[in-house]
């Protein structure tokens, strides 16, 4: 009996000893794999790091090139103007010299807020100081490109100019088709021809409907009338149709086609980071024609357009009040 008992109490003893050393294993066992899973959140949280470290050296590398490029290309931006987007258009053409020229030069101006437009022209002869010498503005293109254009009409108008866009009149007539074309009132019998440079014009009194290269041809002609006064009036008005036809509800099927032309056949100095900015700006762009404005000045007996600094400065002033650009505007880009 006494042995029985015996036995009995030595397999339990046998029975606690293999459990306890089951648990000690599944302790170890559990010891390891929660090492392991935390090596591996270590490892991960590491490599996940890494690749977020290196992105953000990427990405605060593209904005600071991208930052050091606009200084470069338009010059430092004034935070006064911050509730405006500013962008000049330039349209370029063939010079008389065989080099290319801006033939058309025009700031469109949008109010952050409203979205309402201002639209300044500057004649293309006008007289501007460059660098060490001096001549008409439309001629530095040839030998500046369009950053040095941007530097003197920023100078010129004192406002910060944010971006600019460069287009040459076959692309310009390109995108007026794709909008289908302007309805418009011819002033005068347009007739002018240059065998030359194979310009041919031939545009009745009226009212016509444009279409692409009817338009340039319209914008290009230069009446011996009133010269390139009335050549930037013809401007101005066509940009003020041109504008309405934009915020037609038929131009949203047209947006990858005009995408592709901004992408591919245009010079812009907007960039990724502009992207988001500019396309809030479109889309609140008001119903309202634009303000119109021509440079304040005179032309003088050899057709330069000799700037009114002082009326210039007036103007300037009545566009861009300074209560408007001295109070917080919200930034379209950091509304929801």
């Amino acid at each position: 009996m006494a042995n029985t008992t015996q036995d009995n109490i030595n397999k339990k003893r046998k029975v606690m000893r293999r459990r306890r050393i089951r648990r000690t294993i599944r302790g170890i066992f559990m010891c390891v794999i929660m090492v392991l899973i935390c090596s591996a959140i270590l490892f991960l949280g590491l490599g996940v790091y890494n690749i977020a470290s290196r992105a953000y050296d990427e990405i605060s590398s593209m904005y600071n090139g991208y930052n050091e490029r606009r200084a470069a290309l338009t010059g430092e931006i004034d935070p006064k103007f911050d509730g405006y987007t500013n962008i000049l258009i330039l349209g370029i053409d063939d010079g008389e010299n065989g080099g290319r020229e801006a033939d058309t030069i025009i700031l469109l101006s949008f109010s952050n807020d409203t979205g309402k437009s201002r639209l300044i022209s500057i004649p293309r002869d006008t007289w501007v100081s460059a660098d060490s010498s001096a001549g008409r503005v439309g001629s530095l293109y040839t030998w500046g490109g369009a950053s040095l254009i941007v530097r003197h009409i920023s100078n010129l108008l004192g406002i910060s100019i944010h971006q600019y866009i460069v287009i040459d009149m076959s692309t310009f007539a390109e995108l007026v088709d794709i909008f289908g074309g302007v309805d418009i009132y011819v002033e005068e019998n347009m007739d002018y021809e240059d065998p030359e440079s194979g310009l041919e014009i031939h545009l009745g009194q009226g009212y016509q409907h444009l279409n692409g290269e009817e338009s340039q041809k319209y914008l290009r002609f230069n009446s011996e009338k009133l010269g390139d006064v009335g050549r930037v009036q013809r401007q101005q008005k066509f940009f003020k149709a041109f504008y309405a036809k934009v915020l037609q509800l038929d131009t949203i099927p047209k947006l990858p086609a005009i995408a592709d032309i901004f992408r591919n056949k245009m010079e812009t100095s907007a960039e990724i980071f502009d992207s988001a900015h500019l396309a809030n700006v479109l889309r609140r762009m008001s119903s309202d024609p634009p303000t119109t404005l021509m440079l304040p000045g005179d032309e003088d007996e050899l057709g330069i357009w000799r700037p009114n600094l002082k009326e210039i400065d007036i103007r300037m002033q009545e566009l861009f009040p300074v209560q408007d650009i001295s109070e917080d505007i919200i930034n379209p880009d950091e509304e929801e």
